[in-house]
Parts: structure tokens; sequence; C-alpha cells
């Protein structure tokens, strides 16, 4: 029989005894496993803003974590530091503006792109005199158009002639440096970019690392849940990837609680990847009409 826990703490966690469950998929920098790759992004982009060399770029494939880096870039900047977290791809080139100012609180004084423009410029002029910083963060930066991504370069004109008075970090999929190197229209920004540096999947000696740290994270200390074998079969089937090794954790944990199991071994494994792709299968096969 299940054991009866209370409703709203989640199905396992307080079988499990975690504060939190410790794989869920957000970007949540308190989860942040800083891998040797990880840490050395972290490095590129704080050497970048500190040195003031204007535009950095991070990629990554999907799921390896560039949103939560992204966030910990943020939350670890000084208090004097301003920044703006773009996070919506769709956005249009007047969009984007405003969502910036609206980023570092300020009020936009018109409607218009110029007066947009005017307005940012207004206040990096007055970040700048006052000792401080301005840094604007562009997640999926490989979806934005052309023209918005031209917009965002524009951004950057706004200087002193000894410092950039914004940092531009663009986070994206291995697609924007392809888009970079073949579409003409981007050849100004591309040439720009002072930092670049790719995030690859966790090596699989990573892997067991990666999981027992976000179940200390979460809470449970010094038990080990998952066994080498199911360490390794994650390690396996996930190919490093870290919100496949979320899934897949989340999904086994469901399967040991069923079990009334403290421990997670391969079969719980093998069952949380027959409940994902059948799940992924299901969704497939949803008509669109």
């Amino acid at each position: 029989m299940v054991p009866c826990f209370p409703k709203g703490e989640g199905m396992y966690k307080v079988f499990y005894r975690f504060r939190e469950k410790p794989f869920h998929v957000t970007a949540d920098p308190t989860f942040l496993y800083l891998s040797r790759q990880h840490q050395e992004a972290l490095n590129h982009l704080t050497y970048g803003i500190r040195e003031r060399l204007g535009f950095l770029m991070i990629t990554g494939e999907v799921g390896t974590g560039k949103t939560t880096l992204a966030k910990t870039l943020i939350e670890k900047l000084p208090s004097s530091a301003k920044t703006a977290l773009i996070l919506h791809p769709t956005l249009s080139s007047a969009q984007l503006l405003r969502a910036v100012l609206k980023d570092f609180g300020v009020p936009p004084s018109g409607s218009s792109r110029a007066q947009l423009l005017q307005a940012i410029e207004i206040f990096l002029l007055e970040q700048a005199a006052s000792g401080g910083e301005a840094v604007l963060v562009v997640d999926e930066a490989q979806a934005l158009s052309s023209s918005t991504l031209e917009q965002v370069r524009l951004l950057s004109n706004v200087e002193t002639p000894k410092r950039k008075l914004l940092q531009i970090v663009l986070i994206g999929q291995p697609e924007l440096t392809e888009r970079l190197d073949k579409d003409p229209r981007l050849r100004a920004l591309h040439q720009r970019i002072a930092v670049r540096y790719q995030i690859q999947p966790l090596a699989e000696e990573e892997v067991a690392s990666y999981i027992d740290h976000r179940i200390q994270i979460a809470g449970e200390k010094g038990i080990p849940l998952f066994t080498p074998g199911a360490m390794a079969k994650i390690a396996e089937i996930s190919q490093g990837i870290p919100r496949r090794i979320n899934r897949i954790c989340d999904q086994a944990l469901l399967a040991g609680f069923v079990r009334e199991s403290r421990t997670i071994d391969e079969s719980m494994v093998e069952q949380a990847l027959s409940t994902l792709t059948n799940e992924k299968r299901r969704r497939e096969e949803i008509p669109l009409n």
C-alpha cells in the first residue's frame, strides 16, 4: 500500500524527506550545479562585464542550463548594477525596448522607437555617472528576428569615449552561432561579440555529482538515494543534458515512492524512461484540430 502523505506536499517529497522537489525543471539558481563548463561560462561572463567588453554570448543545446546560468549571473552582480532579463524571443523591436526599460525600472517617456531609445540612453548615461553598471541579458536569442537582433546591436552604440555603457549578454542555442555566421544582415553584430562560450552536456562522471548536488540542496544529506547502476543508466539515456536528467530522476523517484523504496535502482530508472516515452508518444498523437 502506498503511504498517505499530506496533500500539496508532492507525491514523494515527504517520503524522501525533501524540503522541495529536487528535480523540477524551472531555472532556479539555487540548484545550479557548477560543472567545469558552467563555471568557465560564468567566469567568461563576469570577466566580460567587469572589463566592459560590450557583447558577450553563451550558447548550448536545449536543457543544458543556460537560463539558470543567466539568472545566477544576475544574482552575482553587485547591487550597483541594473539588469534587464528578456525571456520572450517573439518580441518586436519596440516591444523589446519597452521590456528593457521596464526591467531597468524606467518609465517610458513616449511610444515611438526613437523616444524609447532616448529614454534608454538617458538612463545609461545616468547609471554611468553614478558609477553603476547596466547589463542586458537576452535569452533564447536564436529565436529573435533579424530586425530585433539588429535593434539589440544598436543599443550598444550608447557609449562614452572610454567605456561601453551597456553590457549585452546573448544566450541561445547553437543555431544562434549559425545565424550570426551566415546572415549578412547580422554581420555587424557578429563582429562586436567579444566573448563567446559554448556549454556542452555534462560528462558521464559529472552526472552522479549533479544528481547528488540537487538532492542535497533539496534537503536530503548523507544517504545515497540512487544506486551506482541507476546513476550510470541515467547518464547513458540523458546524454548529460541536465533537463533530461531532471525529468528522468523525477519520474524515478515517483516510481520508488510507489514501491515504497528509499533506494532508486536501475529498474526504477527504466520505468521512468518508459513513462516519459509513453507521455511523449501520446503528445505526438494528439490531433492539431
